[in-house]
């Protein structure tokens, strides 16, 4: 008995037809990437193209590194390293007088971003600093690292610019009271 799934005209089960959804709903970023990558050939978009083969190839390097398929935590901060490249790369060629080349690490910079989870806010930041700091009862900027980390593991999921975590957490721990 097979019936219509809904997903173009495949007669299939129900259950098979209900893993093929799923899987469709649950793809990783290396996946999405590739189907993006795809994507990108088609539509001869170059740059688009570019990126995706550096993000993979970043991905890939990894992967060789640790001997295994890496988890979704762990691509996610491969594409914030290249993101942070990317923005050191856009302030080096700004100061150097170089804006067409600046322009082109914007664009790439926004590609990259598309595939990253959506920011912490401000008061999300605030909120996980004062808690970090709660909690491991820090009273001076000595204590700063572990405020940071429980800051970070209290933000997983979302996109965290190091840089500005930590000197938030310089601040309010070196304001006193």
């Amino acid at each position: 008995m097979t019936e219509q799934c809904g997903i173009g005209d495949c007669q299939a089960s129900p259950a098979l037809c209900y893993s093929r959804v799923h899987e469709e709903k649950a793809m990783s970023l290396a996946e999405k990437i590739q189907r993006d990558l795809v994507d990108a050939m088609r539509a001869k978009e170059e740059l688009r193209l570019s990126v995706l083969r550096g993000i993979k190839a970043a991905i890939k390097h990894r992967e060789v590194e640790k001997m295994r398929a890496l988890d979704e935590p762990e691509s996610i901060q491969i594409l914030q390293t290249l993101v942070k490249q990317r923005k050191e790369s856009i302030d080096h060629f700004t100061k150097g007088n170089r804006p067409e080349l600046a322009e082109k690490e914007t664009k790439e910079l926004a590609i990259i971003e598309s595939y990253l989870p959506a920011g912490a806010s401000d008061a999300e930041m605030d909120t996980a600093i004062a808690k970090a700091i709660s909690e491991s009862r820090a009273t001076s900027v000595k204590q700063m690292g572990a405020v940071v980390k429980a800051a970070k593991t209290a933000l997983e999921g979302k996109t965290v610019d190091g840089k500005a975590l930590s000197d938030r957490v310089r601040d309010r721990l070196s304001k006193p009271g």
